[in-house]
């Protein structure tokens, strides 16, 4: 694969096209807490429509990644954003027959979960290939900083989100999901239109491509890291519209707006560190790892005993700055232990870590907040500090 440097031109439209899965993404996790408590859905139930569908995105991603490196990046992402565009039209759909009354109780249950794993196979092809094409053209001294501005891209989309949210959300809750397939609609006409494609002598033939593993030595420490560090974030994002609901006392349309800003204000702080600390701090990967599962961990312990909004919002702003520290580094450390033509494998493997952790927290953090509200995030903090200690551990060994 090319190994130049990514340019500017490129790396918009890659940035444009993950920020608007990013806002969809957030619109989804800002809405459907609400939404769900208007058709009649229990926590458990919510929890686990995004934690099923995260279960097909994982298996499916590794399969875009290596689809990509045969038949070049930018069909696959366009390829996702489209899915993306339609699995969001479907989904939403289903939940206007339930506020209609056309459906509801378990057959309301049982579409939206199909809904939202259909679109989570074809969705998941957009950042595999996206990482891929941005590891392809980025030098290896580059490639932490090149990673950190492509994740600027969802923090991005996850400050945007909650704000279109917030002011969408007066016109209806399912206002935001539509916009958001509209969005994705549009990155994929851009990417189209502008993304120059991977040169033929750069693709894999079929019979070369790589099938790399989760347990390869080489990088298996850094997908259970990430694996652990969105188990504990999934829990917590995932039951933050029931935290600000019930402890704010608020109904369906006030609960989106604070869950969105509370969301805004931890992706901020992912997008200062992002353009701040992550390009100018010459720190190893594992380095900006471990300071940001320390600051995922005192973020989770704030929000336990968080009562009011004030607190909530300082808890949401240390998570967001360990999301900033931790997801380019896991990222740039995974492309840099892989020969250039195992990029879109490794991309793939990278990709499916996010979505596995969404299968485990929000269930778990879904049932423990039945049981009492704080005991989520202080799920999401034992998480923390036993990923933090087994990092830790193996690096001194």
């Amino acid at each position: 694969m090319s190994n130049h440097k990514l340019a500017t031109g490129q790396l918009t439209v890659l940035i444009m096209a993950l920020m608007a899965t990013g806002i969809g993404q957030s619109l989804v996790f800002a809405i459907l807490a609400p939404l769900g408590r208007e058709v009649a859905l229990s926590e458990l139930q919510i929890t686990s429509i995004i934690a099923v569908s995260a279960l097909v995105f994982a298996l499916a991603s590794p399969h875009w990644g290596r689809l990509s490196d045969r038949v070049g990046r930018k069909p696959i992402i366009i390829t996702g954003l489209l899915g993306y565009t339609a699995g969001t039209l479907v989904f939403t759909s289903v939940f206007y027959a339930g506020l209609a009354g056309l459906l509801g109780g378990t057959l309301l249950y049982g579409v939206a979960l199909l809904a939202r794993c259909g679109q989570a196979v074809i969705m998941s092809a957009t950042s595999p290939a996206t990482t891929a094409y941005a590891a392809d053209n980025s030098s290896t001294d580059h490639r932490t900083r090149t990673m950190a501005k492509l994740g600027t891209a969802n923090s991005m989309g996850t400050i945007l989100g909650p704000a279109v949210s917030g002011a969408l959300a007066t016109f209806g809750l399912l206002a935001p999901l539509y916009f958001a397939a509209a969005l994705a609609a549009s990155a994929a006409l851009l990417v189209w239109r502008q993304l120059p494609p991977t040169p033929q002598r750069d693709l894999v033939p079929r019979h070369l491509r790589v099938r790399l593993r989760f347990a390869d030595p080489r990088f298996r420490h850094l997908l259970a890291t990430a694996v652990g560090l969105f188990v504990g974030f999934s829990g917590i994002q995932q039951t933050l519209g029931f935290t600000v609901q019930d402890k704010l006392d608020l109904n369906g349309i006030q609960t989106a707006q604070m869950t969105g800003a509370a969301l805004m204000i931890s992706a901020a702080f992912t997008f200062l560190v992002q353009i701040t600390v992550m390009q100018r701090v010459r720190l190893d990967p594992g380095q900006f790892i471990r300071l940001g599962l320390l600051a995922m961990l005192f973020g989770a312990a704030i929000l336990a005993s968080a009562d009011r909004f004030p607190l909530l919002a300082v808890g949401m702003a240390f998570i967001g700055t360990g999301l900033g520290l931790t997801i380019p580094s896991i990222a740039a450390g995974a492309s840099l232990a892989v020969a250039p033509e195992e990029q879109g494998s490794v991309a793939g493997l990278v990709a499916a870590c996010p979505a596995i952790g969404f299968i485990v927290g929000p269930i778990c953090a879904g049932a423990l907040y039945q049981m009492h509200p704080a005991l989520a995030p202080m799920f999401s903090a034992a998480v923390f500090f036993v990923v933090l200690v087994l990092l830790v551990l193996r690096e001194r060994r």
